[in-house]
């Protein structure tokens, strides 16, 4: 192998592992000329330095699935009402917030929406964030009249009671201006139902687990490698391609702060293999309907260059004393490396962004093929 073979292989190698996961789209390919072939050498070729605006990107396949809680679990539903399981709701059922979503005996379990589990029985008196969640809940549903609760309220007083007699009588329950422990459950919502544990005709046991669910919406997760986190961030863009070859948008909502260890090829696990979750909200989450569980390919936009020098990854030559440079003609059309430094990659198709004295349409040696 020639010394100009070694030093592209090289480069080539380093630029990879440079490059990463992350790649880059540009407008426009690159068109080599062939130089004259010299008397008793290898065929020469050139490409024209390009200008022109990069965006790196990073390339991932991940998993489309309903929205659920920060580690990917599903939102458990937890009964607190001893009797006997007389409805419970099918898998798939989406269930609005202040809508029953499974009944013991006469009682009905609404679902609130909130973050605050309900933890005591709630009447005329109490105060704090279980109750302000319960008054944002009637004011939002509309059983608040114009004397009613403010939603920001954190106390139970005739207002909140008057409103909660509203919405018993909508669900068939006793009026009593007063919610018991187990009456309500509150997650966040809407729900959709998944797996449904509990039996109908059975005992309802105290702390026992009804149902799993999921939010309404969709969302896409990606498992990115550790060293690549520092590349996104929240509100990334993200062009997701669906099953079918249907694409959709979305941005990035969330990104894990634990990475969990991954299995190699030879079924052990280790920091090499470890990955970190990264969700994807859908901006139009009508473009999934129909899907439940499906495999997708995700690209996140995570940065932008305007201007940039843009030459094929093939110019690339690694000098003997560290860095790089790209082979160009001077008028006398004698060889000439000139050196730069890299920026940003487009692995799949070959380009690199460089800085140094190079100017758009200078020409640079690459391999002829």
């Amino acid at each position: 192998m020639s010394r100009r073979g070694r030093l592209l292989t090289g480069a080539l190698v380093l630029a990879a592992v440079i490059a990463g996961a992350v790649t880059v789209v540009v407008t426009g390919p690159f068109e080599a000329e062939e130089a004259p072939r010299a008397a008793a050498g290898p065929k020469t070729a050139f490409a024209e330095v390009r200008k022109g605006r990069l965006s790196s990107q990073i390339n991932q396949s991940g998993t489309l699935s309903y929205l659920a809680q920060a580690d990917g679990s599903p939102y458990p539903v937890v009964n607190h009402v001893a009797g006997i399981y007389t409805w419970l709701p099918r898998p798939g059922r989406r269930i609005a917030c202040g809508a029953m979503i499974y009944r013991v005996g006469d009682t009905p379990v609404v679902l609130l929406c909130g973050k605050v589990p309900p933890y005591r029985d709630l009447a005329s008196g109490h105060s704090g964030r279980d109750v302000r969640e319960l008054n944002k809940n009637l004011v939002e549903l509309g059983y608040a009249d114009g004397n009613g609760p403010r939603a920001s309220s954190d106390d139970f007083d005739w207002r909140t009671g008057a409103a909660l007699r509203r919405l018993q009588d909508h669900l068939g329950a006793e009026e009593s201006g007063t919610l018991d422990l187990g009456e309500a459950v509150t997650l966040p919502g809407p729900l959709r139902i998944g797996k449904v544990t509990a039996k109908l005709g059975a005992d309802a046991r105290m702390g026992a687990p009804v149902a799993e669910a999921t939010s309404n919406d969709h969302q896409v997760t990606i498992n990115l490698n550790p060293s690549q986190q520092s590349e996104v961030k929240a509100g990334d863009a993200a062009q997701i391609t669906l099953p079918g070859n249907r694409t959709t948008t979305g941005v990035v909502r969330g990104i894990g702060t634990v990475a969990t260890a991954g299995t190699g090829a030879s079924g052990g696990s280790g920091a090499s293999n470890a990955t970190i979750p990264v969700y994807i909200r859908l901006k139009r989450p009508k473009d999934a309907r129909g899907l439940d569980h499906a495999p997708v390919q995700v690209q996140i936009t995570t940065a932008g260059v305007k201007n940039a020098l843009i030459v094929p990854v093939t110019a690339l030559v690694a000098r003997a004393g560290g860095g790089y440079a790209v082979e160009t003609r001077d008028p006398a059309g004698a060889p000439e490396l000139v050196p730069i430094t890299l920026g940003l990659f487009d692995d799949a198709n070959g380009l690199v962004q460089v800085k140094g004295d190079l100017t758009p349409g200078q020409r640079v040696v690459v391999p002829s093929t």
